[in-house]
């Protein structure tokens, strides 16, 4: 049962960073149709947007990962160490 409930956080884990991913872009979109008041042009914050949001979820995905990645680990060390 243990085993179920990782498999199925990894897969929600893998569909939380593509919604991130298509939020990002969205928004990408969002800020460059929107015309700017501040004088900077649309398509550089649009650009910065898209940067900061790529940061975003490769570090957010990336310590997901490595939660899980850990746990895999220590399950393989354990499995290992019983067979001894």
């Amino acid at each position: 049962m243990r085993d179920f409930f990782i498999n199925m956080f990894e897969k929600l884990i893998n569909v939380l960073v593509v919604i991130l991913l298509i939020g990002v872009l969205v928004g990408t979109v969002g800020v460059f149709m929107v015309p700017s008041q501040t004088g900077i042009p649309s398509g550089l914050v649009a650009i910065g947007v898209l940067i900061g949001g790529l940061i975003y979820v490769t570090l957010i995905a990336g310590f997901m990962y490595l939660g899980l990645g850990i746990y895999q680990n220590t399950k393989r060390t354990a499995d290992l160490l019983e067979r001894r």
